[in-house]
């Protein structure tokens, strides 16, 4: 398809599209020929990703859902319009090689969703640890020398999960740097010297016993974050003026892919993280005019490389905004902990209890949001798996 120069707003088309459901979507795309559908396909994406980068929280729970949710649609609407090309006579060579070349990237893209998944569960285990420290320090009463060591603990198992993952490149984040300075040594709030050596003990044994293998069935230790993105990014080049059928369409779900994959591994830990926050891995970047979602989408990379840029979130175990915001509650709970002095002041107590109680917080809305976000990142890999057979049994003979 030529290359067209788009100019102005979108909104005359979000008005139109962004509050549709997508059954109607879908009724459209059954009911025009494919050819023209290649236009309404492309102002789709471009409007979903406008949304993406008007819409607040940049990177939270609720931005990594509604940037899972637009792939979905994308590729839903994407696989309808082969489907009717195919059926509509509108297949070839051309078309058959472009699709084959989506399907590989996205087979690389099925990785990133395990490793993902594989991200949220040491979150998950890192908030139920946190919510530990926090919950022994809000029971009702005054707090005791047994609440206070219950806590540090907690948050000693904590770091050894960010410290001795010898995969972690996080591990110079500010929470791990702080509590692992702690490691050898007994707990400095002002106690009994044998007091203090047997919950050294204690702490050391539990976090070896909390400590699991850093990598599941479904990620090898030789797996690679900065591979995968680079293999899904491989190829990926702009349509000629004389590319016609498929292949805007193919770009427009190919950079798509690569955008959710690459959002996915920097919002979670993920193995050789680190080497994709540092490095660029962008494919050739489309002309900013010629496709109606090509200046959102390059807004959406941009940021997305000055948040890995941050000074606060080079060592960060993720991008994702509850992410930072655990580091940031956890560390200051372990400093006012590590600052008490049996009995506590009143000015103790208090700090303490408010660190708490922002670790509670935070940690109930990790735990609200990470398990939806799980379920999203499964049906992203079933429905690339089952796009890609999709493909695979239509250019099967009928032997029937």
């Amino acid at each position: 398809m030529p290359a067209k120069v788009y100019h102005g707003s979108l909104s005359l088309h979000y008005a139109h599209y962004a509050h549709s459901p997508f059954s109607s979507i879908d009724r459209s795309l059954l009911s025009q020929s494919w050819e023209a559908d290649i236009e309404d396909f492309q102002w789709h994406v471009a409007v979903r990703l406008a949304e993406l980068r008007d819409r607040e929280g940049f990177l939270s729970f609720a931005w990594i859902g509604r940037l899972l949710e637009a792939f979905l649609q994308c590729q839903e609407e994407f696989r309808v319009m082969v489907a009717q090309a195919r059926r509509s006579g509108g297949w070839g060579r051309q078309a058959e090689m472009l699709v084959a070349a989506h399907h590989q990237r996205a087979v690389n893209a099925l990785d990133v969703c395990n490793a993902a998944r594989y991200g949220f569960v040491r979150v998950q285990c890192w908030g139920r640890l946190a919510n530990i420290a926090a919950s022994a320090l809000l029971a009702p009463g005054e707090i005791q020398e047994g609440q206070l060591r219950r806590a540090f603990k907690a948050l000693f198992d904590l770091s050894a999960l960010l410290v001795e993952d010898p995969a972690a490149p996080w591990s110079g984040s500010g929470v791990a740097s702080f509590l692992s300075s702690h490691r050898n040594s007994s707990f400095s709030f002002r106690t009994p010297a044998s007091s203090s050596r047997a919950s050294s003990s204690s702490v050391s044994s539990s976090s070896s016993s909390s400590h699991f293998s850093p990598f599941p069935w479904s990620v090898s230790r030789t797996w690679s974050a900065a591979r995968q993105l680079q293999a899904i990014g491989s190829g990926l080049a702009a349509p000629g003026a004389h590319d016609e059928g498929l292949a805007a369409p193919a770009y427009a779900m190919g950079c798509m892919l690569h955008l959710t994959s690459w959002a996915l591994i920097a919002a979670v830990p993920c193995p050789d993280r680190g080497t994709v926050l540092q490095a660029n891995f962008l494919p050739p970047l489309p002309p900013a005019l010629a496709f109606p979602w090509a200046l959102p989408l390059l807004t959406l990379q941009d940021r997305l490389t000055e948040e890995g840029k941050r000074k606060d979130r080079r060592n960060s175990c993720g991008l994702l905004k509850e992410i930072h915001a655990l580091e940031k509650c956890v560390q200051r709970l372990a400093e006012a902990i590590d600052a008490a002095a049996i009995p506590l002041s009143w000015e103790s107590k208090a700090e303490v209890r408010e660190a708490a109680a922002e670790l509670a917080a935070v940690c109930t809305t990790m735990k609200d949001g990470l398990e939806p976000l799980g379920r999203q990142v499964r049906e992203v890999f079933h429905r690339i798996a089952r796009s890609r057979t999709e493909c695979f049994d239509s250019r099967m003979p009928n032997t029937y």
